[in-house]
């Protein structure tokens, strides 16, 4: 680059800084532009806000009828009044319809004991939920949230919430309220055909819940909290994220949508369904806010203008409790598989089918006897154990046989221990094993099968609702976790207390992997001894680990865990001080005898190791 360029890049930089320079604004006009910018914006969320609180379906353009009648002023005698609370109620709950909107804004659950100790729960109110048909006129949508319906036919179970048109039409909301959790209700209009344009088919409704906190553990309370959903076509039920704010849309058609917390819901279905693409939103709350989430769902469903037929709909409002539901649900007009039990979460397909087909009956047999529910946990941790039994003895037995024959592994074993020889030393364990009858692995598959066992109460336990409220010596609630000590602020990975109940499983997990590894280090040979040491290090970790993850949980689970853990530890013990060693080795010396003439008897094990040896030796040789 020569001189001339250098001067010229130089006073071209110098050109473009003296304009900006000299164009720059004043202190004047920046303030003028951020407060101009200030104004903007506050109008901006001002108009957003509006839009909000308006709540009106947007008309496509295409449906608007430039020769319809004026309806602007249709319903105007309907958007002022007074608001009226109807009470509709049985034994089992009481919902308050209000004039205004004409739909259910409370629900009380009745004998279910409240987080502030009241004999009901109230599951939400005029200040949580809200629900709006919204219809789309050639010139006017009609939004129900804005209207004041006029009572009629009002028992204790029914009642029609009638809204006049100034043409003489008029939209009806009919009630009837079962004979527990299940209400029923329906949407049509009269004489309202010429103001819908003809193709108009669907409605839209918009649901709101304030999802209340209803249990002490704000946190694990929150993890079965969530948006739930049945899709018509394929049968399977989904649900929203519970740990995350979550937007989705559903892909198809949908029999119904629940708002679900651990213990209780709030279902509403379609008799004609919801259509695909329903926008369900859940947005995460503040502990201490007294909520858990905000819910919010905006679907379609079918809507006939002539009023020839009704939009009808069903709502579940009552407990997660999967017998109780199943009852309800054959209440259902539809003619539908609803599938609303799988409101009740009871975990993966394997761990599902477990609880189903086996927890569950267990569970109502017990029960039946009017066991405390602290017992029944008990009682169904023995029964389990003795269900398992014989597996975990053969576990055991099969762990004492290798104990016993360590010395002579190591002795015949000693001469590989290079480690080229290594398949080697293998092949000759394994081969040793099989004339001394003893299988390696056999002591594996007993606690593979107890662990879908132990992951399906994970499931079980938190959504039993029977737990709730339910007392057992220190723990007041087994829903809930049982604090021995409080303190008001969080602490990270620990929370606002400490669970005695889980310092008792991390207690009894520490106690059942000290045997466990004093197990497995007495039949460990050679270099298995070594690695032991740092697999030993780990599994002392997870009682910690465990610790910082269940220290929310319920109490339920987490005793049922202790009792669990402590009676594998002493099984564990008993077997060990039961177990004649001497004996165990003249059984195994006696095997030993009538196989070592015998080069067939390998077990399939060996046998393969043995093929693997031979295969890596030829290699071997074809590499050199």
């Amino acid at each position: 680059m020569n001189r001339d360029t250098i001067i010229g890049f130089v006073l071209i930089a110098v050109v473009l800084i003296g304009f900006s320079w000299w164009n720059q604004p004043s202190a004047e006009q920046i303030e003028a532009a951020r407060l101009q910018d200030s104004l903007q914006a506050v109008a901006q969320e001002q108009a957003e806000k509006a839009k909000k609180e308006a709540k009106r379906a947007v008309v496509d353009s295409s449906a608007v009828d430039t020769t319809a009648v004026d309806t602007t002023t249709l319903f105007h005698a309907t958007l002022n009044g007074t608001s009226e609370k109807v009470v509709l109620k049985n034994s089992k709950l009481e919902v308050t319809l209000d004039t205004k909107g004409g739909v259910v804004r409370k629900a009380v659950i009745k004998d279910f004991k409240s987080i502030d100790n009241q004999p009901d729960v109230t599951l939400f109110d005029e200040k949580d939920q809200n629900m709006t048909f919204m219809l789309a006129g050639k010139q006017e949508n009609i939004v129900t949230s804005e209207m004041f319906f006029t009572p009629t036919d009002v028992t204790d179970s029914t009642v029609t919430m009638m809204a006049k048109a100034s043409n003489g039409g008029e939209i009806a909301l009919k009630y009837r309220l079962g004979k527990d959790y299940l209400l029923s209700f329906s949407l049509e209009t009269r004489g309202l055909a010429n103001i819908f344009a003809p193709s108009y088919k669907e409605m839209e409704i918009e649901w709101t819940d304030h999802c209340r906190q209803q249990e002490k553990g704000f946190s694990f309370e929150n993890r079965y909290t969530s948006i739930y959903y049945k899709e018509s076509k394929s049968g399977s039920t989904d649900k929203l994220s519970e740990s995350s704010d979550k937007e989705e849309q559903t892909e198809e058609q949908t029999d119904w949508v629940a708002f679900r917390n651990q213990f209780f819901s709030v279902a509403l279905i379609s008799k004609d369904n919801f259509a695909a693409g329903a926008q369900l939103t859940s947005t995460m709350e503040e502990k201490g806010s007294g909520y858990l989430k905000q819910f919010d769902a905006k679907m379609k469903t079918a809507f006939d203008p002539t009023g020839k037929k009704a939009s009808e709909f069903e709502m579940y409002i009552g407990p997660n409790d999967f017998r109780l539901i199943k009852d309800v649900e054959q209440q259902s007009a539809f003619g539908k598989d609803l599938d609303l039990e799988q409101l009740v979460d009871l975990g993966w397909w394997l761990l599902r089918w477990i609880n189903r087909w086996f927890t569950l009956y267990v569970f109502d047999w017990l029960t039946g006897f009017g066991f405390n529910m602290g017992i029944v946990l008990i009682l169904i941790t023995i029964l389990l154990k003795v269900i398992t039994f014989p597996m975990v003895k053969k576990s055991y037995m099969s762990s004492a046989k290798m104990r016993v024959l360590k010395p002579k592994f190591e002795e015949a074993t000693k001469q590989y221990d290079k480690p080229e020889d290594q398949m080697k030393k293998q092949q000759e364990m394994m081969s040793l094993y099989s004339k001394y009858g003893v299988s390696p692995l056999s002591g594996c598959l007993p606690m593979l099968i107890q662990m879908p066992i132990w992951l399906a109460m994970f499931f079980f336990v938190p959504n039993a609702i029977q737990l709730r409220g339910q007392s057992f010596l220190w723990m007041s609630d087994l829903s809930t976790y049982d604090p021995i000590i409080e303190w008001g602020k969080n602490v990270w990975g620990i929370g606002d207390h400490l669970s005695l109940t889980c310092i008792l499983f991390c207690g009894a997990q520490l106690l059942y992997t000290w045997f466990s590894m004093q197990q497995q280090k007495d039949q460990m040979v050679g270099q298995q001894a070594e690695q032991m040491k740092v697999m030993q290090w780990m599994m002392y970790l997870m009682p910690l680990m465990f610790f910082f993850i269940f220290n929310d949980y319920s109490s339920g689970l987490n005793f049922y865990y202790f009792v669990s853990l402590f009676m594998s530890a002493a099984i564990m013990y008993t077997l060990r001080k039961t177990t004649d060693d001497a004996k165990l080795l003249a059984i195994l010396e006696a095997n030993y005898q009538a196989n070592k003439n015998n080069p067939k008897k390998q077990s399939g094990l060996a046998a393969r190791l043995e093929a693997m040896q031979k295969q890596a030796e030829e290699m071997k040789k074809q590499r050199r």
